[in-house]
């Protein structure tokens, strides 16, 4: 999918580049159909959960509880096909297909990027995780150890690749931004003149 800037200015010492490949959900058809995945991702899951409860019934969900009717729901005709799916086959399998779907319900399908720039204190860079359920990778480099910020090219396959890098004094190598995405050259011309602006130029 395509790459696309952000730009946010929450301050005049403060900029902040995201870079993301996630649909921008303009349009009509787009928003609804964002608005479906999300309705089968809820559907999937609560699949998930019913059966996997219909796999442990004979050790915690035998009996009705204040709540919950258990006997009634095992003994109803999409309660008797569930309890003979999981039936036909062993705990581990049962578990193995609910990581997998989990895994796949929870996944996000997009990458977002960003870089935070802050005058006088610094520089953070972020990599957003694969899934809903992990945290963002995040790094903070101090002004005091930015030596430069420049945008170097570099072999990928068969084709040459531009990136933004931070040479951080101290380390052997520097700190590549957006290193998944890799936007293309125009997208990080824009955030190199932005963020050197921002950590540089008093007036800007």
């Amino acid at each position: 999918m395509p790459v696309h800037l952000i730009l946010r200015r929450p301050s005049p010492t403060t900029v902040s580049f995201t870079v993301s490949n996630a649909s921008k959900h303009t349009s009509t058809p787009a928003r609804v159909l964002f608005f479906l995945q999300i309705l089968l991702r809820a559907l999937v899951f609560l699949c998930i959960v019913f059966f996997d409860i219909a796999k442990v019934r004979h050790s915690f969900f035998h009996e009705d509880g204040s709540l919950v009717r258990w006997t009634a729901i095992w003994s109803s005709p999409l309660g008797s096909f569930v309890c003979r799916i999981v039936d036909a086959y062993r705990s581990g399998v049962v578990a193995l297909v609910s990581i997998l779907l989990l895994y796949c319900v929870f996944r996000k399908g997009y990458t977002e990027e960003s870089l935070l720039v802050i005058r006088g204190l610094g520089i953070q860079t972020s990599t957003s995780s694969a899934t809903y359920l992990s945290k963002a990778a995040t790094r903070f480099i101090p002004t005091t150890q930015i030596q430069d910020i420049v945008i170097h090219e570099a072999f990928k396959g068969f084709e040459v690749r531009f990136y933004l890098a931070v040479i951080v004094e101290g380390e052997p190598d520097v700190v590549v931004v957006f290193p998944k995405l890799l936007p293309r050259r125009a997208i990080l011309e824009e955030v190199w003149r932005g963020s050197r602006r921002c950590l540089y130029d008093a007036k800007s």
